[in-house]
């Protein structure tokens, strides 16, 4: 196939493009730089010039592919929203571009939106009164499939890990680094899921293969990793205290990032490994914060 990749050139997509390469596929990555640009050629992609905010580079993109997957996200959390309805708009585009078609789009998405009590699952659906705008993602897609569009969802961990990593446990690290301590909230015992880059890589692979139509699936290698055992490895590696935070205190701590640090996202891949015969073979996240790089 020949698949037309946004976010091509970042943390998860350039792992999405060598895996896509390494199973015999052409890759039409997005580009919004040359040093972007000459990134994909020297991987062994070919280019498409633009950016998820210039909606005719993405049709053009699709319109060339016989398959999409949308990586591509603005991750500056102080526009939050804004990004969330920039990803909505994104996804439209790239939807249009594929309507009366069969060409599959593979659509990003966050396993946060889907928290429960209990292990979330490929079949939850997120709460569409919920607080978490990243919900535009989920809610494009399924105005999508009722055009019939053939779309799927990939859902990504709060971790996303590996050598390279610039997402929320260096943020940790960062915060750690800056107030002298280690926190977590409470008990600690809040759980995120996780997976190594290399391994999310091949869930988005196997999904564009498997073609199914409204597919969700969960790229979690690791179910849960108790909050408190992360906050406990960074303040030995930084040798700073690691401190439990009341709610009120771990506001001040932690600011904007306060949700996450309390986030208890337990959360299941059964369904994803059966179907697509998925399995996670890279080291899990402890172990990469461990010997990773992450505080070099």
């Amino acid at each position: 196939m020949r698949v037309f990749v946004t976010g091509a050139t970042g943390f998860i997509g350039s792992a999405v493009v060598e895996d896509l390469l390494k199973a015999g596929h052409q890759v039409l990555g997005l580009a919004r730089s040359d040093a972007g640009a000459d990134a994909l050629v020297a991987a062994g992609a070919e280019v498409q010039r633009g950016s998820i905010e210039d909606l005719e580079s993405l049709k053009r993109g699709a319109a060339q592919a016989d398959g999409v997957i949308h990586t591509a996200f603005i991750h500056d959390f102080s526009k939050f929203l804004e990004n969330c309805e920039k990803d909505r708009l994104a996804i439209g585009a790239l939807g249009s571009a594929l309507a009366g078609t069969e060409k599959p789009l593979i659509i990003t998405s966050a396993t946060a939106l889907v928290s429960n009590q209990r292990p979330a699952t490929e079949q939850d659906l997120p709460d569409p009164q919920g607080m978490n705008p990243r919900i535009a993602s989920e809610l494009a897609a399924a105005a999508l499939a009722k055009q019939g569009v053939h779309v799927s969802l990939v859902r990504l961990p709060p971790s996303v890990h590996g050598a390279g990593d610039y997402g929320f446990v260096p943020m940790l690290i960062a915060m750690a680094r800056d107030k002298g301590v280690s926190a977590y909230t409470g008990k600690g015992e809040n759980v995120w899921p996780a997976v190594h880059r290399l391994d999310a890589a091949r869930v988005f692979r196997l999904a564009l293969e498997k073609g199914a139509r409204n597919a969700v699936y969960h790229a979690t290698a690791e179910q849960g990793v108790a909050f408190k055992e992360i906050a406990g490895l960074i303040g030995k590696h930084l040798n700073l205290p690691v401190e439990s935070k009341t709610a009120e205190s771990a506001a001040a701590h932690f600011g904007w990032f306060t949700h996450f640090a309390a986030l208890d996202n337990p959360t299941s891949s059964a369904f994803t490994r059966e179907t697509l015969g998925w399995k996670p073979e890279h080291q899990g996240l402890l172990t990469d914060i461990d010997t990773a790089g992450y505080f070099n």
